[in-house]
């Protein structure tokens, strides 16, 4: 049997509050919707993704998902600018 913990009444010296830094539980079921497609990908691409899972434990299918949509959002935000924006960056270069 384990021995007792004795607590004793000593100062617990610096203490200080650490904020919050977690998410909230919503933000952490957040699942976007997902359209099946297919796809061809040349054999070399799909073996690499799926060697790359294995060392990560994950899906090679979902690194493909993450990849497509990481590449998606960094080029929205370019679509952002106005259409006659992008023409005069354009006729400037």
């Amino acid at each position: 049997m384990k021995s007792k913990v004795k607590y004793t009444n000593e100062p617990m010296g610096k203490l200080r509050v650490v904020d919050d830094f977690l998410p909230a539980p919503e933000e952490l079921v957040f699942k976007e919707d997902n359209v099946k497609i297919t796809m061809a990908l040349s054999k070399s691409s799909v073996e690499f993704f799926k060697a790359e899972a294995r060392k990560h434990h994950t899906s090679y299918q979902a690194m493909i998902r993450r990849l497509v949509d990481y590449y998606a959002s960094r080029h929205a935000k370019r679509r952002a600018v106005p259409s006659d924006e992008r023409a005069k960056r354009r006729s400037a270069a």
